[in-house]
């Protein structure tokens, strides 16, 4: 049987769609097995798919905090020490050990993430197994230099000792290496990828593959009776990690207060919601967005790609408040073709915030029912299975 083994760190709009696709090999016949974090457990064995947790949940809470910390860092070498100070340095090591033990010659196939993916490349490396990385969303192919180049700065005696733990010697070219798998594969459409500097020629776009997919289509009773007290409320979430600007839910709060409005917001983390919140506004640690998006006025978000894509599914109306990482330029992506109305983080104020949101309110989008199905995680998966073949495509 051919085996499938996946890496993927951070939170739901990273892991889930792993899942997603890791299921779509498991039901062609193959032994695919995923490493991630403790608290994704449920998700992947609920799949029907082997798990290797690669640290706890305590650890990987701690590992989200401390990362919320360096959201405004200034010096590089503050991306040395959170590394060494949540232990991703022994992560790593495990990681790699994990894959090499796993690999079968001529029968197995490594999957990763372009920037955060070193392991599967230490292992592929290693073993000569084939290496496919998933990209969430075109940042993650465009920024694959910048990152090469933080990572040779001040991660290469890290990086260095993984790899002679198996054998291998230093890395010789930052870039390239970081380039080195056999296939990258974009999980959005290609209307997306022109709206903004597309992907390196050759990539195949398998289309956005949902984190949510798998939830409930019924809204929970509780947030049943509160759509059915009033007019649709306006959905507020910064995804399910912490590395957020720290403006963004007060700012998002006061502006939706401030147009009289009703607000849903979904923060898995209790201390990040602004106490006390305003009348009409609501808190829950999770919502099931498949089931709660088709019925608020407007989504205000990250600009995380599982959050926009839900919206898009449902043709939800959207505010983005994009700051860091791939944000920015998946907001502007969308706003380029009028899916989207965003403000960058200097212009946060709840004035701007609230004029954004009337805006969006005052066009309503076009549901996109391709965005929501099956497709993407079964197009990823045959070009996953390409490459195990040793086909190209």
């Amino acid at each position: 049987m051919p085996v499938v083994l996946m890496v993927v760190h951070g939170t739901d709009g990273d892991v889930l769609p792993f899942v997603r696709v890791g299921r779509a090999l498991r039901a062609r016949g193959h032994d695919v097995t995923v490493l991630s974090h403790e608290y994704y457990r449920p998700a992947v064995r609920g799949a029907d798919l082997d798990f290797v947790p690669v640290d706890t949940i305590a650890e990987y809470e701690y590992h989200l905090a401390d990362a919320a910390e360096q959201a405004d860092a200034t010096g590089i070498e503050q991306f040395r020490e959170h590394f060494d100070r949540t232990g991703l340095f022994t992560q790593l090591r495990f990681e790699v050990g994990e894959l090499v033990r796993r690999h079968r010659p001529g029968e197995t196939v490594l999957v990763g993430v372009p920037l955060s993916g070193q392991s599967a490349l230490i292992a592929a490396e290693a073993t000569g197994a084939p290496l496919v990385c998933l990209a969430h969303s075109p940042f993650q192919l465009l920024a694959r230099d910048r990152v090469a180049w933080l990572y040779s700065q001040v991660l290469t005696d890290r990086i260095d000792t993984a790899r002679a733990d198996v054998g291998l010697p230093p890395v010789p070219d930052w870039p390239g290496w970081m380039s080195s798998a056999q296939r990258y594969v974009g999980l959005w459409p290609s209307w997306f990828d022109q709206a903004g500097i597309p992907s390196p020629p050759g990539t195949p776009l398998a289309g956005f593959v949902l984190a949510d997919a798998d939830q409930p289509a019924e809204v929970p009773a509780e947030v049943a009776r509160l759509l059915a007290d009033g007019p649709p409320p306006l959905l507020v979430s910064g995804g399910t990690g912490r590395l957020l600007h720290r403006a963004f839910y007060r700012s998002a709060v006061a502006a939706i207060s401030s147009l009289g409005q009703r607000a849903l917001l979904a923060v898995r983390h209790r201390d990040l919601v602004p106490d006390p919140l305003p009348p009409g506004t609501c808190w829950f640690p999770r919502l099931p967005f498949r089931a709660v998006a088709p019925h608020v006025a407007a989504v205000v978000h990250h600009g995380g790609i599982g959050t926009l894509g839900r919206a898009l599914a449902s043709g939800t109306p959207q505010v983005i408040l994009a700051s860091g990482l791939d944000r920015p330029d998946n907001a502007e992506r969308l706003a380029r073709l009028g899916l989207a109305h965003w403000l960058p983080e200097q212009e946060w104020t709840p004035e701007a915030v609230a004029e954004a949101a009337r805006a969006a309110l005052a066009t309503p989008v076009p549901a996109r029912p391709e965005v929501a199905g099956t497709g993407g995680a079964e197009r990823a998966a045959d070009a996953i299975e390409a490459v195990l073949s040793g086909v190209t495509c």
